[in-house]
Formats: structure tokens, C-alpha cells, sequence
């Protein structure tokens, strides 16, 4: 018997049970990850950006989130002497359209209360020699860290706290009660354990199974998690010294995804990417891997096909960019046309876990649901990295209004 579980050892599942035990002291809280370790998905599989907030709605979740959780995230690296960097970030427009957007996006981001600069074409090539454009926007705090030391240290904080972190370990069942939840684990085996407060799944590539196992997933309000691949490179050594900010293209607005950016990571090298191509497996960082189920249940949900219609040519060039590299490299020349294919060198992929609703909705915010003693993250993608503390505080309020 545990007082509270919480399921998924990425930084949200990691962070919420820190922040049980902060307001909890002496609650006897277990985390169960699938995997070996932790930050094994999203987590571990991205640009380690801390978002200031530029892209999203005002008022909406992740705008509150991303400004929130980029201080709390500095908080906590500095508390824990996790290194990060605050680089700034300009978000680069080449043409006229891209020009009228930016101007959209200035707009957005003062509203969400940002310190922002316009930048013209000249005053960009000044501040970054390298890189080229009609005009740019100076994103102050935009900054990059390394998230999986984050969820490193979260994990030793809960296990210091009285926690139980226990990995390789897969939640098979929920059968939630009256009085508690009892959840089937797969370690070598089966085993049952009964939470007698709640459950919190934090299940990011997996939340909708997870959803549909504690019957909150059916029905005109069902969602599917459908996987985007993002595929990354890796500029040479020697050219490390190309940019000194967080490089973005403008984004679509219709679509919750920023582009291939270039990005200075926190050992020093650049990262371009990441794409967005439709994944065939969850969880298949490999390019190529497929995994039939997986594919099975994007394929055979109305939402997708709806999404398919609206996109298809995008999905398209997304598909064609991701098996020549010369494809994917135009889209970083329109801002650094100087980089060759041959710079582009191999890196890890990362998967994006993209909830879409029935009627075709790419879910944009973060989604949290609930039922009487379970909390579900339901949708938690990019900037959740950043916006961790503030999602663990939102969902630990839920948790406790739904125990």
C-alpha cells in the first residue's frame, strides 16, 4: 500500500512527485517507470531549451506554464548546480509572409508579458554574422539547460525525501475503488499495488493507454497520442562558433510545431532540428523502426484521418525532407546559407507525443483530466520541459481536489 503513485519517470512525473512530498512531508509516494532509468523519452530527447513563452496563447496553460517554469527551472539548476546558459533567442523571418507573422508573434509574446526586441535585416546580420533574414525578434530569456541531470537530481530529491523511484517497471492495469487505486505492475512478474490517496500518470508517449485503462478515454472526448519524430543533427566542431543565440525560423501558426532551429547546446556543440515526420513506432528513435501496434492506433482513429486532409502536403514535405538531406538542409539555408550537407552530421532523434482529439484537433495546450482518485497528463510535449514545476503544482492541486 502507498499513499500516492505517481507513473512516468520523464521530468513531469519526476517533478510532480517532488512537489507531493514538498506539501506532503513523510507521504509514502512511489514513481514507476517503464524503462531502466529515467528521462528516457521526451525528456532526454530534446534541444534543452529553456522556453521563455513566445509561441502560445495568452492565458492559455502553457503561456502561464513556460513563463513560470523558466524561472523555476533556473531556480532549481542553480540550487542543484546543474549548468545552464541564458543564450537569448531570435526567431528569424526571410520573407514577406514570415514578416507579417513575426509582427503577429511580437504582439503575442509582449502579451504574455516577455522582454522582446524587433530587429531589422541589418541590425540581425550585426548581432549574428552568419545568419540572414528580412527581419528578426531578440527573445531575452531563452536559455538552454540539460534535462535529464534535471530529472537526475528529481529522482535523488524523492528518494531523499522518502520516496521510492523503481524503474523497469510497466503498469499493466488500474482498477480504481472507492477508497483507492490498485494498480498491476510488470517488474519481473506481476505484482499489485494499491494507492490508497491517488494516482498521477504521467505517461507522455503512453497517456492515452494509460487514459483508456482507468476509462477516461472512450467516446466523442477520446484522444490518441500519435508519435512525431523530430530528427536532429549536429553541426561539426568546428563550427561551434557559428551563432551565439537559439536560432528559429517563424512557425506555422496552424500547427504546434517551431521548425528546424538551430540550437547551442549545453556541452557547446550545435544541434539543427528537430523535423516533424509522422512516427511509426512510439517509442523507435532508430530511423525506420515501426511498430505494428503502434501504427495501428494512430491509423485507425477518426481524428487522424481528419488531421491527414487538413495537412497532407505538409506531412508530405516533412517525409520527403527527413530522407534527403539536401531537402532538409534548404530549410536551414533560407537563415544560414552558408551550411553545407556535409555539415550536417548525425545525432539522436527525439518523438514527440502529440495528443489529436476525435474530431481532428491537434491539441495545442497542455490537457490534464481527472476521474475520483486519478490524475491524468494527458498531453505534455514541448515547452513541458520547461514548464514542469508549474504543470507538477497544477496537477498535485487537481489531485488534491479530486482525492
Amino acid at each position: 500500500m502507498r499513499d500516492v503513485v505517481v507513473v512516468g519517470g520523464g521530468i513531469v512525473g519526476l517533478a510532480t512527485a517532488h512537489e507531493v512530498l514538498r506539501r506532503r512531508p513523510g507521504a509514502d509516494v512511489l514513481v514507476v517507470e517503464k524503462e531502466a532509468a529515467v528521462a528516457q523519452h521526451q525528456t532526454g530527447h530534446n534541444s534543452g531549451v529553456i522556453h521563455a513563452g513566445v509561441y502560445y496563447a495568452p492565458g492559455s496553460l502553457k503561456a502561464r506554464f513556460c513563463r513560470e517554469g523558466a524561472e523555476a527551472t533556473r531556480e532549481y539548476c542553480r540550487d542543484k548546480r546543474i549548468p545552464f546558459s541564458d543564450t537569448g533567442k531570435l526567431v528569424v523571418a526571410t520573407d514577406a509572409v514570415e514578416v507579417e507573422r513575426l509582427e503577429q508573434l511580437t504582439t503575442r509574446a509582449r502579451a504574455n508579458g516577455l522582454a522582446v526586441t524587433p530587429l531589422t535585416g541589418g541590425e540581425l546580420r550585426e548581432r549574428e554574422p552568419h545568419v540572414s533574414g528580412e527581419a528578426a525578434l531578440h527573445v531575452h530569456a531563452t536559455g538552454i539547460t540539460d534535462y535529464a541531470a534535471v530529472c537526475r537530481a528529481l529522482a535523488s530529491d524523492v528518494a531523499a525525501a522518502g520516496g521510492e523511484v523503481r524503474t523497469s517497471t510497466a503498469v499493466t492495469g488500474i482498477a480504481e475503488r472507492s477508497a483507492s487505486v490498485d494498480l498491476t505492475l510488470d517488474r519481473d512478474g506481476w505484482e499489485s499495488v494499491e494507492a490508497t490517496r491517488l494516482v498521477i500518470l504521467c505517461g507522455g508517449l503512453q497517456a492515452d493507454r494509460l487514459a483508456a485503462m482507468s476509462g477516461l478515454n472512450s467516446g466523442e472526448d477520446a484522444f490518441s497520442i500519435v508519435p512525431f519524430r523530430g530528427e536532429y543533427f549536429r553541426l561539426p566542431e568546428s563550427r561551434d562558433d557559428l551563432v551565439d543565440a537559439l536560432i528559429y525560423p517563424v512557425p506555422d501558426p496552424d500547427l504546434p510545431f517551431l521548425g528546424v532551429h538551430l540550437t547551442r547546446m549545453i556541452d557547446g556543440g550545435i544541434t539543427v532540428g528537430p523535423n516533424a515526420v509522422l512516427g511509426l513506432s512510439r517509442e523507435g528513435y532508430r530511423k525506420g523502426s515501426v511498430d505494428v501496434r503502434d501504427v495501428a492506433s494512430w491509423a485507425g482513429f477518426p481524428g487522424m484521418w481528419r488531421v491527414a486532409r487538413t495537412h497532407w502536403r505538409t506531412g508530405l514535405a516533412e517525409q520527403r525532407d527527413s530522407w534527403r538531406r539536401s531537402g532538409y538542409l534548404r530549410l536551414v539555408q533560407r537563415y544560414c546559407p552558408e551550411l553545407t550537407v556535409e555539415d550536417l552530421l548525425p545525432e539522436p532523434a527525439g518523438i514527440r507525443a502529440q495528443a489529436v482529439l476525435r474530431d481532428g484537433t491537434l491539441v495545442h495546450d497542455f490537457l490534464v483530466r481527472r476521474t475520483e482518485r486519478t490524475v491524468h497528463v494527458c498531453n505534455a510535449p514541448s515547452p513541458a520541459a520547461t514548464s514542469a514545476f508549474p504543470i507538477a503544482r497544477h496537477v498535485v492541486d487537481l489531485a488534491t481536489a479530486a482525492a
